[in-house]
């Protein structure tokens, strides 16, 4: 049994991983590097350089789309040219990923240095009795690196979502920036606009393109991506014109309300420029430029952590990629065993970035990021004119690139030139990267290695691993009754098999089959690929252990495994792809603060596209009661009657009806609940007890009733953070309180109400 691979990844998630990247160094960094090259101009030289990035973007989206797998850019190439070339983009990729990553974590410091001083530290040498002055914006750069890299290698996960609000954010303050500003600008301060000349544009656009490395960041997580043919191409167009634009922007902002000079020599433009305009504003007796500073520099800084955390992320990923094609040194290849994440890479790369922070200059490691971008998006576009040239039985991706072969050949023509027009040094790199490429394939891994790019004509086959394509052709929907159970890593054998036994009497009752899954969580650093292909011992026990138990059930089973980054996200993905009717999974017992932080069962009950049930406590092996708590709920309660009868046929058990109500209430209330129960009763086809709980505190009443069931069905809603921090549901609270084990109900026909309702369902019911 192989394992899949979850695409969780929409259109939004596509577009802020792509904004992601790109907006950081681009605005915050390098106006002012930029400036001191082409003068008013540099607002051209970013457009320019958006315009030089499509072609990369436009073939980056075509091969997605015709092979959604973990590696991006290097994949493609080493498909499409062949390993040498392959080589080459991987390292290419590799070192501008780390520069890009530098040049967050070292210009971000000035941001921070402008409103504090950073003092030099003095690093003693040992054995030379000599010490070393690194100034403090290195010596800050530096430590936010080594945080970094301990983050990434414990595994700490990021998702999505962080991502997306972290975009909004930024996008809000750059906003209120351009609409507080614009309105001040000096036409002055744009004449004359070429006053560098068309050599200084060049010089700026060559300087500023690693402003756009991030647009073609997320073919990376190509094999993540869900719909890719649609969202692949639309998500990087939609990012690059949006990020362009701003930029462009911005800038025009900038070069009109500073000086020349000013701006030029600044190492954090956007701070500078808010301390100019409103550096003495008072409004209400508030320093408004003092908290305009603030909240730019905050913005700042945080788009530029992210951006470097994310850079050492995603650049781990790349000498992996080549160890696993026996195109690099094997060790890079090695996974922690505790942490799962790839250490050697991470930690070779952190070591190359803190090195890089420690040494080299703001505009020659924009400058060498650049140039070794270009390089990569040259092979691209040679990458996607070769497999269209070969006429590739397989090669039918869900987006065409408009414009072929033009856009591809402008691509390369316009990146080459773009390399000859800067300095040596970034000239020499380019050479270097690309010489250092071909002996070491030469010398490494030629040897090793049998396959060749479909350039050559000898690749026939679907480049790269054929993995498991979108379940939706394999799980086509039918009309049987699909009960879901998500196995998660933690959960042990007797917890597994007592979910199985729970489904079973179900499926019996309706008809239909149990789909049980286990979905894998890897961390971020490690592509789901590699996790993919590696069979762990936990794997094959649980394939020996289900299939044991299997032949013992009456009712057809399947068994699976998905390995995803956020498993309640595939989880819901795979229900909505299978067609599940139910989902069965177990929860740990929680508390209020985790409601603060969000629950993962809490995503589920909201965007399942069935009925969930969640089991609590540990179950029993014998069943004889199984106790319904009736609360009137149009869906719920008939759902939680269904599955009861439904269990206590097979197992031979009784079920009981509870209602609780004060010791004061009417006798009305008692002849309605009576006869809603009587109704209930129709549903069943076993001997069902009706009790009436006469009581001033539901929980405590209910749970002295509940000793005698082996069962325990409650109703459960989704949670909101505010009111159920203040009062806690009272299903939670039952659960808590009893031993018994308890299935948590939940009704996908169940109504979403604001997050008033909850307290006003409790104040009128309660």
């Amino acid at each position: 049994m192989g394992k899949d691979l979850e695409r969780d990844l929409g259109l939004f998630a596509v577009i802020a991983i792509s904004m992601g990247a790109m907006i950081g160094s681009g605005i915050f960094i390098l106006p002012g590097i930029a400036m001191a090259e082409a003068g008013p101009a540099v607002i051209l030289a970013f457009v320019i350089a958006a315009i030089l990035v499509v072609p990369a973007a436009l073939s980056i989206a075509e091969l997605g789309t015709a092979m959604p797998e973990a590696g991006g850019d290097y994949v493609f190439i080493e498909r499409g040219l062949g390993p040498s070339f392959g080589t080459i983009a991987g390292l290419g990729t590799w070192l501008m990923l780390m520069l890009k990553g530098s040049l967050a974590l070292y210009g971000g410091m000035f941001y921070i240095n402008f409103i504090y001083t950073l003092p030099t530290w003095d690093l003693a040498i040992p054995g030379l009795g000599a010490t070393l002055a690194i100034p403090g914006v290195r010596a800050l750069g530096i430590t936010f690196a080594i945080i970094f890299i301990a983050i990434n290698l414990i595994g700490v996960k990021q998702t999505g979502g962080i991502q997306l609000v972290m975009v909004i954010v930024m996008l809000v303050i750059l906003s209120v920036f351009v609409a507080a500003t614009i309105i001040q600008v000096d036409g002055a301060n744009y004449d004359p606009f070429f006053s560098e000349g068309p050599d200084g544009v060049l010089t700026a656009t060559a300087l500023v393109l690693v402003s756009y490395a991030g647009v073609t960041k997320v073919a990376a997580v190509a094999e993540e991506i869900e719909n890719p043919g649609r969202n692949l191409p639309l998500g990087l167009l939609v990012s690059l014109v949006v990020t362009a634009f701003l930029y462009a922007l911005l800038v025009f902002v900038l070069v009109g309300v500073m000086e020349a000079e000013d701006l030029a020599a600044s190492e954090e433009p956007m701070a500078l420029a808010t301390e100019l305009l409103f550096g003495e504003s008072i409004l209400f007796g508030i320093p408004v430029g003092t908290l305009a500073v603030v909240g730019i520099i905050l913005a700042a800084v945080l788009a530029l952590v992210s951006t470097a955390n994310a850079g050492i992320l995603t650049a781990s990923r790349y000498p992996l990629a080549l160890s696993r094609d026996d195109l690099f040194l094997k060790k890079f290849e090695y996974i922690h065993p505790r942490f799962n994440t790839p250490t050697v890479a991470i930690l070779t790369t952190g070591a190359i970035i803190i090195f890089i922070v420690a040494t080299l200059e703001v505009d020659e490691i924009a400058k060498m990021a650049g140039a070794f971008q270009i390089l990569v998006y040259i092979l691209v576009c040679g990458a996607l004119i070769a497999f269209r040239e070969r006429d590739l039985e397989w090669y039918d991706p869900d987006f065409y690139t408009p414009g072929y072969p033009w856009v591809q050949l402008f691509g390369i023509v316009s990146g080459v030139f773009i390399i000859t027009q800067m300095e040596t040094q970034e000239i020499v790199g380019s050479i270097a990267i690309v010489i250092f490429g071909f002996v070491w394939f030469k010398w490494y891994a030629e040897d090793k290695i049998e396959r060749e790019g479909v350039a050559k004509g000898l690749a026939r086959r679907r480049a790269g691993k054929q993995f498991v394509e979108d379940t939706e052709a394999q799980l086509e929907r039918s009309d049987e009754y699909e009960v879901l159970i998500p196995i998660r890593q933690d959960l042990t054998r007797e917890q597994e098999d007592a979910l199985l036994m729970t489904a079973a009497p179900i499926v019996q009752r309706r008809g239909g089959h149990i789909r049980i899954v286990r979905f894998d969580e890897v961390p971020d650093q490690v592509p789901l690929d590699t996790a993919a292909e590696e069979l762990t011992e936990a794997d094959v026990e649980f394939e020996k252990r289900t299939d044991e138990l299997v032949r013992y059930l009456e009712v057809p089973v399947e068994v699976g495994e998905i390995v995803s980054h956020d498993t309640r996200h595939a989880v819901v993905n795979f229900a909505e792809r299978s067609g599940a009717d139910l989902v069965l999974a177990r929860q740990k017992a929680t508390s209020r603060l985790d409601t603060l932080f969000g629950r993962d069962g809490d995503w589920i009950l909201e965007h399942a596209p069935c009925d969930v049930v969640f089991v609590q406590n540990e179950q029993r092996t014998t069943v004889d009661e199984i106790a319904i708590v009736t609360d009137q709920s149009p869906f719920n309660d008939p759902l939680k009657v269904e599955l009861a009868d439904a269990m206590a046929e097979t197992l031979g058990a009784r079920v009981r009806f509870l209602y609780a109500m004060s010791t004061d209430a009417p006798d009305e209330l008692v002849e309605t609940i009576e006869e809603y129960h009587a109704e209930l009763d129709e549903i069943c086809t076993v001997p069902v007890e009706s009790s009436i709980v006469r009581t001033n505190d539901d929980v405590e009443g209910l749970s002295a009733e509940l000793e005698s069931a082996d069962l325990v069905m409650l109703s459960t809603v989704t949670h909101h953070r505010l009111p159920d921090l203040v009062v806690e549901q009272r299903s939670d609270r039952i659960a808590a309180a009893i031993e018994q084990p308890v299935l948590l109900v939940h009704s996908k026909q169940t109504r979403r109400g604001s997050f008033l309702r909850p307290i006003l369902e409790r104040v009128l019911f309660d």
